[in-house]
């Protein structure tokens, strides 16, 4: 089966998502922008999600994260969580 490894920020507002995203391509670290922003557990590690299967996700987070370009910031995706920044640091 395929696996993936990602990291995301999560946040409640769209806006506040698209501002995080052009931060961290303007060359912000993004490890940090989520340690400082993310409303998930996860921020405290940077927003790593460690790897992961089709279906262990929701379905939003799914149909990016095995679809997208590896390392690159994905997002704003909304879910019933709120406002995500995804990046994709593998899959195999």
């Amino acid at each position: 089966m395929v696996q993936a490894t990602a990291r995301h920020i999560l946040v409640d507002g769209e806006e506040k998502c698209q501002t995080l995203k052009t931060e961290i391509e303007n060359g912000r670290d993004f490890a940090e922008v989520a340690r400082e922003h993310s409303s998930c557990p996860s921020g405290r590690q940077g927003g790593d999600l460690g790897s992961f299967g089709p279906g262990q996700m929701v379905r939003e987070f799914d149909e990016v994260v095995f679809s997208a370009d590896l390392n690159k910031v994905q997002g704003p995706v909304k879910t019933q969580f709120g406002y995500h920044l995804l990046e994709v640091t593998s899959r195999g």
